[in-house]
């Protein structure tokens, strides 16, 4: 019975020996929104290597990996980590159902810009993808930043992410952000910390525009402001002042448009902050 039981020990270490490792262990659990528009993150192993889709994503110090997702993202992405506890998971992405917004009384030079305008707005294009590439490498700020977002103005949301526009009976490019429409003036507070990599007061298409970086590629853009009140290369904590609500840019009316992006992706800001409190 004893010499069986060797045996039978011997055999199954052999057998796991032989799994790759990928298949013995757990993979992470993530948080956040596995949808279009959502951002995820997780813990895994300090020092592993993480690809979403074959792209290799950041792996802070402390084994915080983070992944986003675009409004039309596929429904599924595979997540490969390497090293101590290596793993794969096929994440399931929700699909979204997407709104038409049609918008009227936007001047008409902003929905079909005349030729003259379209050197200014190429430029404007590279100045805000300029902004969004720099990869602040500040784990207290990321760490921070996922700890929770506040809202920047409390009011009526008035535009949702992810709604295809129609600008005066033009159809547009979608809307990537959420609107709160509030009066002229009203302060735009930090949604968390970061530091500002733009403070533009007046693009062709955003008006006054504010970008807030939160570290390895997640930002914040502020639409439309009335007045920029930060500096490229400031630091901001969560619930600063950094601007007021206008008009200002392809707006029909004061609102405040919040963005994000992680790296190319624009992802959801509605779905990071808590519900909307009463004004």
């Amino acid at each position: 019975m004893a010499g069986t039981m060797r045996i039978l020990i011997s055999l199954m270490s052999c057998w796991l020996l032989a799994m790759p490792p990928a298949a013995l262990a757990k993979c992470l659990e993530l948080e956040g929104s596995l949808v279009q528009g959502g951002l995820v993150w997780g813990n895994v192993a300090p020092g592993s290597q993480v690809t979403l889709d074959g792209k290799p994503l950041d792996v802070l110090a402390d084994g915080i990996t983070v992944a986003g997702f675009g409004r039309d993202a596929a429904p599924t992405a595979k997540l490969v980590v390497e090293g101590e506890a290596a793993c794969t998971q096929t994440l399931q992405i929700a699909r979204r159902d997407y709104n038409i917004q049609r918008v009227e009384g936007v001047p008409q030079e902003t929905v079909t810009p005349p030729p003259e305008r379209l050197e200014r707005i190429r430029r404007e294009r590279q100045l805000v993808g300029a902004a969004k590439a720099k990869n602040l490498q500040r784990p207290d700020l990321l760490q921070g930043a996922l700890a929770g977002f506040q809202w920047p103005a409390i009011g009526p949301i008035s535009g949702v992410y992810g709604s295809q526009r129609i600008y005066n009976g033009t159809p547009k490019s979608p809307h990537y952000g959420v609107d709160v429409a509030m009066p002229t003036g009203t302060p735009v507070l930090a949604p968390a910390s970061g530091v500002i990599t733009l403070a533009e007061p007046d693009l062709f298409y955003s008006g006054g525009t504010i970008i807030l970086d939160h570290g390895y590629r997640l930002s914040s853009s502020f639409l439309h402001l009335s007045k920029v009140l930060v500096e490229v290369g400031q630091e901001v904590k969560a619930g600063d002042l950094i601007g007021e609500i206008g008009a200002s840019g392809r707006a029909t009316g004061a609102h405040l448009d919040w963005r994000m992006s992680w790296r190319d992706q624009r992802i959801d800001p509605q779905l990071l902050a808590p519900p909307m409190p009463k004004p």
